[in-house]
């Protein structure tokens, strides 16, 4: 007599298919929050809603949102300001740059869609800010630009897309035409 072997859907001897869906479903919830803050920075800097960017430092009113963060690290007597002030050469393009990152990723993890991009740009663009923060003050090592940038690259390699977002409807949608774009 042979007995089928439990599907990912039933509870092995062990119980841990639902622990495992529970799991999932919170790292879901986790890319929509990381999401979020993306997007929220993309808000606050554009038209400056007074939390990080008071109303007249707005993009919207001209002000760049990368100058202030990169120009306090330039005077913080950061390694890298050598980047940083080549960076800040190229405004605005730069500004236009670190604006449509912080919205396309923020969009990508909020609904679950295109993980592989947001996950290579949104640790891109974690490291650099992680290299712009120094030196640091609480870890001489570790902040959580650093985290955030695992983070990001772990929820994609999980599929958390799939879980409270739209990633199964988008790789079905997007085939074996474009995988990059899954």
């Amino acid at each position: 007599m042979t007995t089928a072997a439990p599907s990912s859907s039933t509870t092995s001897a062990r119980g841990t298919a639902a622990p495992a869906r529970a799991g999932l479903t919170l790292l879901g919830a986790v890319r929509i929050l990381l999401g979020l803050t993306f997007l929220w920075a993309f808000l606050d800097k554009t038209f400056g809603l007074g939390f990080a960017t008071p109303a007249d430092r707005a993009w919207i009113r001209g002000d760049s949102p990368t100058a202030g963060f990169l120009g306090g690290a330039i005077e913080a007597g950061n390694p890298f300001a050598g980047l940083w002030r080549f960076w800040l050469s190229l405004n605005p393009v730069t500004d236009v740059l670190f604006m449509a990152g912080l919205l396309g990723i923020g969009l990508a993890l909020v609904l679950g869609i295109g993980m592989r991009i947001a996950a290579v740009s949104g640790a891109a663009m974690f490291a650099l800010m992680y290299l712009a923060s120094f030196p640091l003050t609480t870890n001489p090592v570790i902040d959580e630009h650093l985290v955030h940038g695992v983070l990001v690259v772990a929820l994609a390699a999980i599929g958390a897309g799939d879980h409270l977002g739209l990633g199964a409807t988008w790789r079905r949608l997007v085939g074996d035409r474009a995988r990059w774009l899954i």
